[in-house]
């Protein structure tokens, strides 16, 4: 099935991850926009309009992604996007896991397998007959 007008933001410090996970989305009918940064700006973000977001956790400044996940779950229009963490930090995320339950984020660590990731993906996103 084609995931026409399925909108995939994702944020990671390495563009080399952010070309993967473009490629591979593409690849599967996505249309994906990447940045190698956070934005602070929410106001970006609505504009962008996502479906799904796949964030990092692990930045330069090491709170960076707690924070960022924090601001996008508050915020009461971009907290209803679906989140993928995609990250290596396994142990970061093990000790926050029953807030990420909380905040319905889910977590896919890296080396991940694309099959792996591609169903996170899947499940992540509300049915086209759901989506707006």
């Amino acid at each position: 099935m084609p995931h026409h007008q399925r909108h995939i933001l994702a944020f990671n410090d390495s563009t080399e991850v952010l070309s993967v996970l473009k490629e591979l989305l593409e690849e599967e009918g996505y249309r994906v926009t990447t940045h190698a940064r956070l934005i602070s700006d929410l106001a970006e973000i609505r504009e962008l309009a996502p479906d799904l977001m796949i964030l990092d956790y692990m930045w330069a400044d090491e709170d960076a992604g707690w924070a960022a996940l924090q601001l996008l779950r508050l915020d009461p229009e971009i907290g209803k996007v679906p989140l993928i963490l995609c990250t290596g930090a396994k142990r970061e995320v093990t000790e926050i896991a029953s807030h990420l339950t909380a905040m319905g984020v889910q977590v896919v660590l890296k080396r991940f397998d694309i099959d792996t990731l591609l169903e996170a993906v899947a499940a992540a996103l509300p049915p086209l007959s759901a989506a707006t």
